[in-house]
């Protein structure tokens, strides 16, 4: 066995595609062996000699199961060797042609098959149905061992594992088998030899399946570098940009290994239940994606119904409960770090970490889910899509409601008959129970409130809660049962009456609902086991006589009330679906006069906002966002998280809709936005976190940039020429005090670690104005044209002085310490040498706070900060 393993290691492999899929031919031996391990009686796979695999999922069923101690002698069997990644690598396969007999029966009685391996023989049987291939068929074994751990008994009956791994390898590979029944007389007859194992294929990208708690395990154990959070040139961070940088931190994994980083090197997918968020999750803000392991939150995104069919934040409620497959997703770790690190060279030592926590979550789309088992919402809104013609909508949904009802019970009687849940998403839907249709207009963001006085059976304290601003569409309608999703009928709508305005509030456990509220979309409120239309009735605020009320009735959310997305409405004016507040771009934003906003642009860069607390180390309260459009126009948002739960998704790459953000100025004119306890946060589309594109930066003129109408343009693109330099200045601080460190710390404080900071600043003139341009860090090198080695010198020589300032007039010199000194005299040579005065490209800054130093040169009023591109 061991020499035809080196002659397939050896082998040259047909390749079908530019893909790794190759497909060869078994070999026909004979083997002798002993039974080690029984792998899955049911789907006839055992393991001889602990190294070789053995299949006879392709012979009749024997009477007698093998056991582990059996001796075994195999004639014309199948070599296979790595037909699937998850069995070991050299595979002995039974055909109808085959024989085995079992030389010595073991001593050992034979033992009831595992929880997790099926042995009904359910897989063998769907194999001679379909006459799938053996690399599926392994596969689909594999699954199901798996699925039987992750999904049984929480999720699922143990009878309908079998059948939904043979759905999810159909719905994967895209087929139902390969072309019919299998023909056993040419199988045992025809010469030469030809059976279903003759070819086989060879896929080392097969999908692995991942059970959720192993996920979670895995992220959570990834150890990263702090230096590898920094820059490429950290070591000459100061102090405070240290931390600052290592303040907030991501990094993203992809599904799959073509398109990124990936966790493994096989695609992965992910099984399990779509669920509202529990009340015991960090994050009330997302989804959850459950199975019998454990829970992640998902940050999720679909198709809007509209006509643009762009992405949106998730609103249909009919995902809930699905019994779903993931293939495509994003696995998000963020780390919040809490330190005061001295300097680089200390990063290292623990000691100066204050806290750190870990945040891990899922981004995909519902467009790339496959539905394994649906709930009855998702039943109900599939065959609304595509059902009858709106008239008679109503009552064929009746009628078809109490067929799949009467079908459902005897499923429950015959569990074996198909793939089902055995736990529903809501349960209740016998019950009576009233409605109202209602349309979402405004939605507040989630916060911790103390709305606990005067309600019952809630303890008072600070709790979850936001509120929805809906209209009300029709009246309270009475119903037998839940009547869930189904499409509207015609006693929901009231078109002669005025429409009404509510104001939901949800609170504590209620607000779970918050991920699959969006305005626009149209929503049953369903409040379960009454009659008692007067609980879906908003109560007013009562006021004296002659006063004019201008508040909406509330409606107290409780938590055994569900809601329903309607996807599928009624040909009415009331229904027509309005967007209430117009969404702004940033450019938008930036023009309007609008004091309330709500703006939806590209995340291109995201900064943690840290206060310094009384104590040692630094507070993490908010975050800054730089959002962008397709003009180049950048805004800087304010978040603070102080008094709410910390939002997922927001990262570079990701388009968000910021509703009910507060439009600011600042004392030099620019604009920005911040965040009030209304505002809300959607996750409107999912990009790449690794590397945001930047926006295109608009090209300006400097006269055209020094003009008042141009103030909320803040970078952009110059091209000029270096009239002179102003002054520059090269010194080394000391990282624990700031202090000038001249071999040691001028201050006395005892540190030995120092960085290195240089500033300079220039004269730009590109023919229409003048400005001063401040260089920093490795920028300054490149404007002077110094090599890696010159810049390394011209560092250590600064370090005996520890601070050197000049500031170059014409061919004159001024300067803080000795003129004579030969580095005074190079630098001098350098600044006003002729190769400085150059045409130059720069993307800056404005910086409108600041005031130009004119002492020494004055060339307009504008001061410019250069930055890396990398950073716009």
């Amino acid at each position: 066995l061991s020499l035809l393993w080196d002659s397939e290691e050896a082998e040259p492999e047909e390749d079908l595609t530019q893909s790794a899929v190759m497909m060869k031919h078994s070999r026909v031996i004979s083997y002798q062996g002993t039974v080690t391990e029984v792998v899955n009686e049911g789907a006839g796979l055992y393991v001889i000699d602990r190294t070789v695999g053995l299949c006879v999922a392709y012979q009749p069923s024997a009477r007698r199961k093998l056991r582990a101690g059996d001796q075994v002698e195999l004639h014309h069997v199948h070599f296979l060797f790595r037909p699937c990644p998850d069995l070991p690598p050299s595979m002995l396969c039974c055909c109808l042609s085959s024989s085995l007999r079992v030389t010595t029966f073991s001593r050992v009685a034979g033992f009831p098959p595992p929880s997790h391996c099926p042995g009904d023989g359910v897989l063998p049987w769907l194999l001679l149905q379909n006459n799938t291939g053996l690399d599926q068929y392994l596969w689909v074994c594999h699954l199901t061992s798996q699925l039987s751990k992750s999904l049984v008994p929480g999720l699922l009956k143990q009878q309908c594992v079998c059948l939904l791994s043979w759905k999810l390898m159909e719905t994967l590979w895209n087929q139902r088998g390969r072309g019919g029944h299998r023909d056993i007389y040419s199988e045992m007859l025809d010469k030469p030899h030809n059976c279903p194992l003759t070819q086989y294929r060879v896929d080392p990208s097969l999908p692995e399946y991942v059970s959720i708690s192993d996920l979670l395990q895995a992220l959570q154990s990834l150890v990263w570098s702090l230096k590898s959070l920094l820059p490429p040139k950290g070591s000459g961070l100061t102090r405070t940009q240290i931390n600052s940088a290592l303040s907030w931190s991501c990094r993203t994994l992809f599904s799959d290994p073509q398109a990124g980083d990936s966790l493994r090197p096989r695609p992965q997918l992910l099984v399990g239940v779509l669920q509202l968020p529990s009340p015991t999750s960090e994050f009330s803000q997302t989804l959850q994606l459950r199975d019998a392991t454990g829970a992640v939150s998902c940050v999720v995104t679909e198709t809007s119904e509209e006509d643009t069919g762009g992405q949106m934040a998730s609103f249909n409620t009919a995902w809930i409960g699905c019994l779903v497959c993931v293939r495509q997703f994003t696995m998000v770790t963020e780390r919040v770090l809490q330190s005061d690190f001295p300097s680089y060279q200390h990063l290292d030592e623990d000691r100066f970490i204050t806290s750190r926590s870990c945040r891990v979550y899922l981004q995909f789309s519902l467009d790339h889910l496959h539905i394994l088992s649906p709930s009855v919402g998702m039943v109900t809104h599939l065959r609304s899509k595509g059902g009858p013609p709106e008239g008679d909508v109503g009552k064929q949904t009746d009628e078809e409601e109490e067929t799949t009802e009467r079908k459902r019970r005897r499923e429950d009687q015959n569990p074996s008959s198909s793939v089902t849940m055995t736990t529903d998403s809501e349960g209740g839907a016998s019950q009576p129970c009233v409605t109202v249709v209602i349309r979402v207009e405004q939605k507040e963001g989630v916060a911790w409130k103390n709305t606990g006085k005067g309600v019952t059976d809630i303890k008072v304290g600070l709790q979850l809660c936001f509120t929805v601003r809906a209209a009300v569409i029709g009246p309270v309608v009475s119903w037998g049962r839940d009547p869930k999703n189904k499409p509207m009928m015609e006693r929901e709508v009231e078109p002669e009456k005025e429409e009404e305005k509510v104001l939901l509030v949800f609170s504590g456990v209620c607000s779970r609902w918050f991920p699959v509220l969006q305005p626009g979309s149209f929503y049953r409120l369903v409040a379960a086991n009454t009659q008692d239309c007067s609980v879906l009735i908003g109560c007013g605020v009562s006021g004296r006589s002659g006063v004019e009320l201008q508040t909406e009735a509330t409606l107290q959310v409780r938590s055994d009330w569900r809601l329903h997305t309607l996807t599928r409405l009624l040909q009415d004016p009331t229904c027509k679906q309005v967007v209430p507040r117009p969404v702004l771009s940033v450019s938008q934003v930036l023009d309007c006069s609008s004091e309330l906003v709500c703006v939806q642009g590209l995340v291109c860069e995201r900064v943690a906002v840290c206060s310094r607390t009384s104590g040692s180390g630094s507070s993490h309260t908010g975050v800054r966002l730089t959002m962008c459009d397709q003009t180049g126009q950048s805004l800087q948002v304010y978040l603070d998280l102080r008094h709410a739960p910390y939002p997922l998704g927001v990262l570079p790459g990701n388009t968000l809709l910021l509703s009910g953000v507060q439009r600011k100025l600042s004392r030099s004119g620019g604009v920005y936005c911040s965040f009030l306890p209304v505002s809300c946060i959607s996750v409107m589309s999912l990009g790449d976190s690794r590397c945001a594109p930047p926006p295109p930066v608009p090209r300006m003129h400097l006269a055209q940039w020094a003009g008042t109408d141009q103030q909320r343009c803040n970078v952009a693109q110059v091209k000029g020429h270096v009239v002179c330099f102003l002054f520059l200045q090269l010194q080394w601080s000391c990282s624990q005090c700031g202090s000038v460190y001249s071999q040691v710390c001028r201050s006395q404080c005892g540190s030995s670690s120092s960085q290195f900071e240089s500033r300079a600043k220039v004269v730009i003139d590109d023919g229409t104005g003048e400005a001063h341009v401040c260089f920093s860090g490795g920028l300054l090198q490149t404007l002077l044209r110094l090599a890696d080695s010159q810049w390394e010198g011209l560092q250590r020589a600064v370090k005996v002085k520890g601070h050197i300032r000049i500031f170059p007039q014409g061919r004159s010199l001024l300067c803080d310490g000795d003129p004579d000194d030969f580095l005074h005299h190079f630098l001098f040579c350098v600044c006003s040498s002729d190769v400085m005065c150059r045409p130059i490209s720069l993307t800056c800054r404005r910086l409108t706070n600041q005031r130009p130093e004119g002492n020494s040169y004055s060339c307009g009023a504008h001061d410019l900060r250069a930055v890396p591109r990398t950073m716009l």
